[in-house]
């Protein structure tokens, strides 16, 4: 009998290593400076631990030479300093933290997911949540936590055990069996994930032996899974079983190279010889097939195909609309079709921050592919704007693949403990609940069409 093991990311401060823009720019006065240190020592006797902690409690004066020589990285633009001494002190917005991202993945969104990376922890700020409370994309929805509150169901503290494991492989509404008891057909294939995140193939730009095998060591140590492109997976020094495939098909032939069967492979479009040569070279592996979010599965699905892998572009548009929308109504079709419990969908793109991961897959995903997130935890720069993965420009520094694994685990490890925040505020015990249930949040255009339609000036 296997012995239980309860699941767990090992997490540890892993802090930035390459240069990164500090989110303020400290100047001081030295001559105002001066003056105020002289009248503090007199004022308070020379008491030092009083005269260095003014006027600044994070340290930004705290430095060999104090206020002299500013630490501007240590600002959290409280804005105390400016409050008390306008006449020597001036904070200022770093204007070099507005190249970071593009406008999608704002300076504000990468600065939260480098937090994560570094620490693992939930980004927590005593000043309270600084976001938007509505707009285009995720924030345009909201999770319902208020009608079932259960405080001690807490996943993150071990008080109540919550599942985050999903499920990917074959799911057949039943099974057929001969006069023998032997299964007619083929088996279904169990592939089980003990989170619901895995890590996408990455731009085009951002290729690298090092970045594929810092990905696949994440994916190991997670228990997860990464998709890389079928040569680069036959390149890779050591692959794992947690690499996946990503086959063209014209490349079907390539997998002769494969050092090992994978659990999963995708499929890039729809081939139907492909997909039959892939199901019958790897019985015992899932095949999904990579198609654009905003395409009809009704042809696919007739033709047998379970498992999908919905894409959109980095800014979530999939055919002019946002995926959120997309998904939702692709969810509903399985549905109405009776066939959602047996197909399985995968997605990615828009998906930059760990509140959008509970909110797909409340529109209907299994799982999230992390795609620029990963890239952003790893110190990536976006050249111009990230859309599309053939297209998109993003920089990485050099990297060490032992320093980028853990940076990934940090970050899933945090995003995982504010999926379980969300899971024990609306009193669900496993993810696999959480899919489909649009009862569970409600959506800014359909609340101000119920609210304001008819009075006249409203568009909605």
């Amino acid at each position: 009998m296997t012995a239980y093991n309860r699941y767990h990311i090992h997490t540890e401060p892993c802090p930035n290593r390459f240069p990164h823009p500090n989110r303020f720019r400290v100047r001081v006065g030295r001559p105002g400076l001066a003056r105020h240190l002289i009248h503090a020592l007199i004022r308070y006797r020379a008491n030092l631990p009083v005269v260095t902690s003014r006027p600044c409690v994070y340290g930004t004066f705290s430095g060999p030479v104090g206020g002299f020589a500013p630490r501007p990285e240590c600002c959290v633009g409280c804005l105390r300093c400016i409050m008390e001494y306008p006449e020597f002190v001036e904070v200022r917005p770093n204007p070099e933290r507005f190249s970071l991202g593009d406008s999608y993945f704002r300076p504000d969104k990468v600065d939260t997911v480098l937090q994560e990376a570094a620490t693992g922890q939930v980004p927590v700020r005593g000043a309270g949540y600084r976001g938007a409370f509505g707009g285009p994309g995720w924030d345009g929805m909201w999770t319902d936590m208020s009608e079932i509150v259960r405080p001690t169901r807490d996943g993150i503290h071990g008080r109540e055990f919550i599942s985050t494991a999903v499920d990917l492989g074959e799911r057949p509404a039943y099974l057929r069996f001969d006069a023998a008891g032997a299964v007619l057909g083929r088996l279904p294939q169990h592939l089980s994930l003990p989170i619901p995140f895995l890590f996408d193939v990455p731009p085009a730009s951002a290729e690298s032996p090092v970045l594929y095998e810092t990905l696949a060591r994440a994916a190991g140590g997670l228990e997860t899974l990464v998709i890389m492109p079928l040569r680069r997976l036959i390149e890779l020094r050591s692959p794992t079983a947690s690499c996946v495939p990503l086959v063209s098909p014209s490349e079907v032939g390539m997998l002769a190279n494969l050092p090992a069967a994978p659990r999963m492979l995708e499929l890039t479009g729809w081939d139907a010889s492909a997909h039959a040569t892939l199901r019958e070279r790897f019985p015992a592996a899932a095949v999904f097939v990579r198609v654009p979010s905003d395409g009809d599965l009704g042809p696919l699905v007739a033709r047998g195909v379970r498992l999908f892998h919905l894409t959109a572009s980095y800014h979530g548009d999939a055919g002019g609309s946002f995926v959120g929308e997309v998904l939702r109504k692709t969810h509903a079709a399985l549905v109405q079709a009776g066939l959602r419990e047996e197909c399985v969908l995968l997605g990615g793109g828009g998906i930059i921050t760990a509140a959008d991961v509970p909110k797909a897959i409340i529109c209907g995903l299994d799982a999230v592919a992390l795609d620029t997130a990963a890239l952003v935890a790893l110190q990536g720069r976006f050249e111009g704007e990230v859309l599309e993965r053939a297209t998109a420009r993003i920089r990485l520094p050099r990297l060490d693949p032992a320093w980028g694994a853990q940076r990934l685990s940090n970050l899933v490890a945090a995003w995982r403990d504010q999926l379980l925040e969300i899971l024990g505020a609306m009193g669900l015990r496993e993810v696999r609940r959480l899919r489909g249930e649009i009862g569970r949040a409600m959506f800014q255009a359909e609340l101000e069409r119920e609210a304001f339609a008819g009075i006249a000036g409203f568009e909605g």
